[in-house]
């Protein structure tokens, strides 16, 4: 048996799953796909374009131009963001804006926490880690839901000239009607684009070919997950013949549309309330997380993989989204010191060498889990650190070769790279800047 099917899949997925280029979706509509993680959409108007969305970085909006340019040489006088939050989508702007455009974007639906400012630096870390930053190709594989993509490509980010409150928004954009919903999912400030002269919807990121990162690892405010369902719910009533999310491939026609956002509406909604259900019969987190599996007629689906979140994930985020970080249990209320924890069970267990070597066949056993688990203690214990150390970061490539979720692979193995000092500086500059936007909301 092969253990590294999650691999495998990335490896699969990636081969077939992000092609390059411009695609026609209608006359006046195009897809940007495949320049870098991120997609952007295009639409012509009489005298002018309207762009929604603005790709990763400055490289990656260049070269889109550049191919923009052989078809279609009218300014971009408007562009939406679907989410400003979120620097991949953002970062291009100032390519793609032609004198004086026009930046819509939408105030967030929540409330953000004000001071995020603070943690920018654990957030330039942890989004790197998340990222895979300073991995090889051969070792990130992809981003998931999108290409090998340069990380620290340049920045040209613009800020939005116009920002609306209003639960929709509709305009008439050189003759393209333009509907703008609030939307929020995976940023609060999440909104989709309805444009109903070409039954198409732009739905961001609360939509794409993967199991969604309705919590995502290197942390942030709380994703409001019944919420993105209703959304999803509202996204149905649109009868859209063409759906293009802001990570992955377009869909189209009207049936295949409506099955794909109804499955995936309906896989989220079940670990929501079973979730939810499970917590109201006093369950744990780590209970439920094993309780909690997503029933096999969404499992098997393509657009439900875990190429980018989890359904474990989820069902921690629900867990301390609704009841926070108290399980109930008072033994919880308070705890040891850290190192004085470690140090007294390190001496009920036999002392730090058995401990080691206990880990060290854990490993050789396939049992890498607890092989990490253990050289925890013995690091928590700071006992023979420097071998612990690298016995841990033999468990974690283990670990991040089995992951399907290339978030999940990219934190195991950039961690395990850190443990053996061969990591580098691990930031993300634009997980650091996204943190500063929400004193801007």
């Amino acid at each position: 048996m092969n253990r590294y099917i999650g691999e495998q899949k990335l490896i699969a997925e990636a081969r077939t799953g992000f092609p390059k280029g411009i695609k026609k979706i209608t006359d006046q509509v195009y897809f940007i796909q495949g320049y870098g993680c991120s997609q952007a959409i295009l639409v012509e108007g009489q005298g002018s374009c309207l762009l929604i969305d603005t790709l990763y970085g400055r490289e990656y909006a260049e070269e889109a131009l550049r191919d923009i340019r052989t078809f279609i040489d009218k300014p971009i006088t408007n562009i939406i963001f679907t989410h400003y939050l979120h620097f991949d989508h953002t970062s291009g702007a100032g390519v793609f804006a032609d004198e004086g455009c026009e930046i819509i974007a939408r105030t967030p639906s929540y409330p953000q926490y004000t001071r995020s400012e603070l943690i920018k630096d654990i957030a330039a870390v942890r989004g790197a880690k998340q990222f895979g930053v300073g991995l090889t190709p051969e070792e990130s594989i992809s981003l998931g839901v999108g290409p090998l993509t340069n990380l620290q490509s340049t920045m040209a980010a613009l800020k939005p000239t116009r920002m609306f409150s209003e639960e929709a928004l509709a305009l008439n954009i050189d003759g393209i009607e333009v509907l703008m919903v609030g939307a929020p999912g995976e940023t609060d400030d999440q909104l989709f684009v309805w444009l109903p002269q070409f039954k198409v919807l732009c739905c961001g990121d609360n939509y794409y070919n993967s199991w969604p990162n309705l919590y995502a690892i290197r942390g942030g405010q709380y994703r409001d997950i019944s919420q993105w369902v209703n959304i999803l719910d509202t996204m149905l009533s649109y009868d859209a013949e063409h759906l293009l999310p802001g990570h992955t491939q377009a869909i189209s026609g009207k049936e295949n549309v409506r099955e794909k956002l109804t499955n995936y509406r309906d896989a989220i909604n079940y670990v929501l309330t079973e979730t939810l259900h499970g917590m109201n019969r006093g369950l744990t987190i780590d209970q439920l997380v094993d309780a909690v599996k997503l029933p096999k007629k969404w499992a098997s689906l393509p657009n439900l993989q875990e190429y980018y979140g989890t359904v474990e994930w989820t069902v921690r985020s629900i867990y301390t989204g609704y009841l926070g970080w108290f399980d109930g249990n008072p033994t919880k209320l308070g705890s040891l010191p850290v190192k004085v924890q470690a140090e007294k069970t390190l001496a009920i267990m036999g002392g730090a060498e058995k401990v080691y070597a206990e880990a060290k066949q854990a490993i050789e056993n396939e049992d890498e889990q607890w092989g990490v688990e253990l050289c925890d203690i013995l690091l928590d214990a700071e006992q023979i650190t420097d071998t612990a150390k690298s016995l841990k970061a033999e468990g974690l490539v283990h670990l991040g070769r089995m992951q399907t979720s290339a978030n999940a692979r990219h934190y195991y193995l950039l961690s395990a790279k850190q443990f053996l000092g061969k990591s580098g500086s691990v930031t993300l500059a634009g997980a650091a800047i996204d943190m500063e936007k929400k004193n801007e909301s």
